[in-house]
């Protein structure tokens, strides 16, 4: 049986990085070492991040990503390795799962997949934001040596930009809730279900899955917080801001895939976030089954929980992110 138990983490300081490595802080028990691998850019200009992790016990490595040399010293000693690096360097992973795949100590890698499931149907192959993810699916499926884990989440069910619970500015028209305007548009008739999970939840999940090896070796996780609609999230924001009903307006799945199409021939930034949302209105977080069980069945938040964490982020920022992850 192989276990999870000295652990290195890329992109430990990004939006979802930072949750993950604060819920295996207070797992920390269950491991023998816990590292991250960064920048010397972001040991400069998180200079606070990096010292509270030191002071959390965790082992700071500094190098580039993109150096091999950099990298296989880093995972000297290592026998899992959890990516959580953003979009820009999803397919730079391939190469990380390579020197692991080279390395003897190295047996589980989980890339960063958090999100959207990238093979939900047929139709996710042709999916333009899946593709770098698929490349890395494939690429990791055909290591002769490395163990996987593809934890696949759903959207985040959190208040930061551009997220689910968020005003989503530049794109209100895909979907959005303003706590400060208390305007929300809603896709749909806003009985669509979508299946969430919280950032936080994410760390939790992961956690878990790192505790239970034998059952999340080589598999998708699927896995959530909570399903809800756009009217339930709606009536939360609506009863923790005074009671109030918001202002309200709807865009339809048609004109969401039509606002879609013109975003990608326009070369809009917000293309792949128009893609992602319709993904999700139109079945793409929905399973029979879910592998909450799978891991132990961890504690997860509930929609309120979720919308007073968001409400606190909209107003108060990354102030509020920090207090919260503490």
């Amino acid at each position: 049986m192989s276990k999870c138990k000295k652990l290195l983490i890329f992109g430990a300081t990004g939006l979802v990085g930072r949750h993950i490595v604060q819920q295996i802080i207070k797992g920390k028990d269950a491991f023998d070492r816990i590292a991250i691998f960064t920048s010397p850019r972001t040991v400069s200009s998180k200079s606070g991040d990096i010292a509270d992790l030191k002071n959390s016990g965790i082992e700071i490595l500094v190098g580039n990503i993109t150096d091999e040399d950099d990298v296989k010293k880093a995972y000297q000693g290592i026998d899992t390795v959890i990516s959580a690096v953003g979009r820009n360097m999803i397919q730079h992973q391939t190469e990380l799962i390579r020197l692991a795949d080279e390395t003897p100590n190295i047996h589980r890698f989980f890339p960063s997949e958090y999100g959207t499931d990238i093979e939900h149907g047929p139709e996710s192959a042709g999916e333009k934001p899946h593709q770098n993810k698929l490349k890395v699916r494939s690429f990791i499926r055909s290591c002769r040596n490395l163990e996987y884990t593809f934890l696949v989440t759903g959207p985040y069910a959190d208040g930061d930009p551009v997220l689910y619970l968020s005003p989503n500015h530049g794109a209100t028209v895909t979907g959005s809730f303003d706590v400060r305007t208390k305007k929300a548009v809603l896709l749909g008739s806003g009985d669509l279900k979508i299946a969430f999970t919280t950032m936080t939840d994410v760390g939790k999940l992961l956690l878990a899955a790192l505790t239970h090896p034998d059952a999340s070796r080589n598999k998708a996780l699927k896995v959530k917080s909570f399903t809800t609609t756009d009217t339930a999230i709606l009536e939360a924001f609506e009863k923790q801001t005074g009671g109030e009903k918001w202002d309200v307006s709807y865009t339809s799945v048609e004109d969401l895939k039509r606002l879609e199409k013109e975003a990608w021939q326009t070369g809009n930034p917000l293309a792949t976030v128009m893609t992602l949302r319709r993904i999700w209105a139109t079945g793409g977080t929905l399973y029979d089954k879910w592998d909450n069980e799978v891991i132990g069945t961890p504690a997860v938040q509930n929609l309120a929980e979720a919308v007073t964490a968001a409400i606190d982020v909209q107003l108060h920022g990354e102030q509020e992110l920090k207090r919260k992850l503490v």
